[in-house]
């Protein structure tokens, strides 16, 4: 049984992985279409596409890790080529998570209500604070960058000095443990980011709950459906994203232990927050659901 637990691993791994195409893919396509005939798009559908952009590539990413951790064929990536694997990992995983929690501010922005000064300035001017925060972000990709090439350069200076099997794949086990430490520590700044947006945007609708009590207009006005749904984007983003994290951190236990069944596990679990977390969004975008219906209403007609 236990020789077949990594056959069944892949399976779900590259289930994981084509689901994950089609439905980034699908965000990209139909924004794209909209964007050429109408000549315009908004700020949110411009972040969907370069979120679906960046968790298309890292799911790429995360299929090719797969095999070559299944396979033991990392430890053969020439310096040049473990660079640029572990380089387009970090970008493709940076701005996946950034731009996710840029959406979660968008959304606390646009929709929560609030009568601070500061906010109230900042909603005004919603478009150059995503902007902001994007350009921001950049720092925080540089530094991660520059730490990890410092890892990478440690590493490679004690293989060169010692080249036998098991010097190499001992130490390139701790090495895979620093790096994804480092990455995982650059990505609790923009997860307490959108945890705390999270909280805020529960905060605003309480008190606009409280407000349509008042006015005896229950819970069925546009607004409070505005309220929910963009809490529901963002709380399946956060739990989604735990569970991300969560996987990453016990696999690094399993890694350091040589437990290959819970470090498989972990990593298919791990696979499964960008492939259904953008299914998620298309649901609750009016645009995309409609277009996703009618798809899928064209699709099984044929049938």
């Amino acid at each position: 049984m236990e020789s077949a637990l990594p056959s069944i691993f892949t399976l779900v791994i590259i289930a994981e992985f084509i689901i994950g195409n089609l439905s980034n893919g699908f965000i990209v396509l139909i924004n794209c279409i909209d964007w050429v005939s109408k000549r315009e798009l908004s700020s949110v559908d411009k972040l969907l596409i370069i979120l679906a952009i960046s968790r298309i590539g890292l799911i790429w990413e995360i299929l090719v890790s797969w095999f070559l951790a299944l396979h033991s064929l990392a430890i053969f990536v020439s310096g040049t080529g473990l660079r640029i694997m572990i380089f387009s990992w970090i970008v493709s995983d940076h701005f996946n998570l950034w731009l996710a929690t840029i959406l979660s501010i968008f959304y606390l922005l646009k929709i929560a209500s609030f009568s601070s000064p500061a906010f109230l300035y900042l909603k005004r001017r919603v478009n150059k604070v995503i902007l902001m925060i994007l350009l921001g972000t950049l720092v925080f990709l540089f530094l991660n960058l520059i730490q990890i090439n410092m890892l990478i350069k440690d590493w490679l200076d004690r293989y060169e000095r010692n080249t036998t099997w098991n010097f190499s794949m001992s130490d390139f086990e701790t090495f895979s443990v620093s790096v994804r430490f480092t990455m995982t520590m650059f990505s609790l700044t923009p997860f307490t980011v959108a945890f705390i947006s999270f909280l805020l945007l529960v905060f605003s609708l309480q008190k606009h709950l409280q407000k349509m009590q008042l006015n005896y207009k229950g819970h069925r006005d546009p607004r409070t459906k505005v309220h929910t749904n963009a809490l529901k984007i963002v709380i399946s983003f956060l739990l989604l994203y735990a569970s991300f994290f969560l996987s990453i951190l016990i696999s690094w236990i399993s890694e350091l232990y040589q437990n290959t069944v819970i470090y498989m596990l972990c990593e298919t679990i791990g696979a499964f927050y960008p492939s259904s977390h953008s299914f998620l969004l298309i649901l609750g975008n009016a645009k995309l659901r409609q277009a996703f219906l009618l798809v899928a209403a064209k699709v099984w007609a044929k049938r």
